[in-house]
């Protein structure tokens, strides 16, 4: 179990703590069970910084109970100052995966996860949680479907493709902007004033469940961005048809007591298609629409501006649930890699990096591979290949 909400605590009493003992070898990241950031060394010291894969100072080497820091060299003392190596050696009490470390006092339980997590094959039927699928960012904002802002801020886009060939590509996760309007649940940015040609939620749904009816082995996630009432919601879900018979329901399908189904069981279910919401829990459930914050895990969305520099640093969006968090069944992660303004290049840029951050910055974040990789301009930059690179492997930290 690697962390715990307040209403488990509990459960701590019944597991066994090792002995203190020397520190298993390896390089490693310390990082916080509370907030999952990372021990960094800064001067002469140490602080806690949100992961930043081998930049930052963050990584260690963990040798015959020394705390080294694998860039500088120099050795953390009881004291928290960075000294010269010398033969001081700290103990370790493991909790389950998780270590108490005494005189650490900058947090009271830490994960050691490997700077380079073990890997194992990819299992013939992976349970949804161990697959990753590429997801479009903004997927209606694609100029082809309709309008989604006034005319002046319509060339923002964040796709070129519709939502048909979105689905023809191999997009599987849809990440869409719903409003209340008098008609309804409109797809837009901030605002559905002044847009020309609206596109409703039902209807880019309908194109989304007549394609996993059309392809019986193919599962899709859609992520709504909600300002909706959940009435308003409702209705817009009831002009869908067969949606229905296709929601997966989690709440009812056993994952919090199980873990998730694997690919080959969705597909023999019929329920291929899952739909969370951000907006609070309101009843939205009772149309089989689940409040993410309960079932992933997400990374801060933004890598940046539009030009320029981007920030790898892979941290939670939600500063009470932490890209470690895991109950009785590991969270989907929902990996977020792109800018605040969608430009072509940089997005082409960024896109053909997406592996490499998914695997050295975001993966030992999160100590758990992403779920869903979310993408601007997905055509770009070869995006595919890695979800392709992903479902090689599984990862254990």
């Amino acid at each position: 179990m690697r962390y715990l909400p307040a209403v488990a605590l509990l459960i701590i009493a019944l597991v066994p703590v090792v002995p203190a003992q020397a520190a298993p070898v390896g390089d490693y990241y310390l990082q916080s069970v509370k907030t999952g950031d990372n021990l960094s060394q800064v001067g002469s010291g140490v602080e806690l910084h949100h992961p930043k894969g081998n930049e930052d100072n963050q990584q260690w080497k963990l040798r015959d109970g020394r705390l080294e820091n694998a860039t500088t060299g120099s050795c953390l003392n009881k004291s928290l100052q960075m000294v010269a190596c010398a033969s001081d050696t700290w103990t370790f009490n493991q909790v389950g995966d998780q270590w108490e470390i005494p005189g650490l006092t900058l947090d009271t339980r830490w994960y050691l996860t490997p700077v380079s997590g073990g890997t194992a094959s990819f299992p013939a039927d992976p349970r949804l949680d161990e697959a990753t699928f590429l997801v479009a960012h903004n997927a209606f904002a694609n100029g082809v479907d309709g309008g989604f802002a006034p005319p002046f801020l319509n060339l923002a886009k964040n796709q070129t493709r519709g939502i048909v060939q979105q689905l023809g590509d191999g997009v599987r996760g849809f990440m869409l902007d719903i409003h209340q309007t008098p008609d309804g649940a409109i797809l837009c940015h901030n605002s559905c004033t002044w847009v020309s040609k609206p596109v409703a939620l039902w209807v880019d749904l309908q194109r989304i469940v007549d394609f996993l009816r059309a392809n019986p082995s193919e599962i899709v996630t859609v992520f709504l961005e909600d300002y909706v009432s959940s009435s308003v919601l409702g209705a817009e879900l009831a002009r869908v048809n067969g949606l229905s018979s296709l929601l997966f329901r989690p709440d009812q399908s056993g994952v919090r007591e199980n873990g998730w189904p694997t690919l080959s069981q969705l597909r023999a279910s019929g329920k291929r298609l899952l739909i969370f919401t951000d907006h609070a829990r309101d009843g939205r459930d009772s149309y089989g629409v689940m409040y993410g914050h309960d079932w992933t895990v997400e990374n801060y969305w933004s890598m940046g501006g539009g030009l320029g520099t981007s920030d790898w640093s892979c941290y939670t969006r939600w500063s009470d649930r932490p890209l470690t968090a895991t109950d009785r069944f590991q969270p989907l992660f929902v990996m977020n890699h792109f800018r605040d303004t969608p430009f072509t290049s940089t997005a082409t840029t960024d896109n053909s990096k997406l592996a490499d951050r998914a695997q050295r910055f975001c993966q030992p974040a999160a100590r758990k591979k992403p779920t869903y990789l979310a993408v601007d301009h997905y055509n770009l930059g070869n995006a595919a290949s890695a979800v392709t690179q992903l479902n090689t492997y599984t990862y254990r930290p």
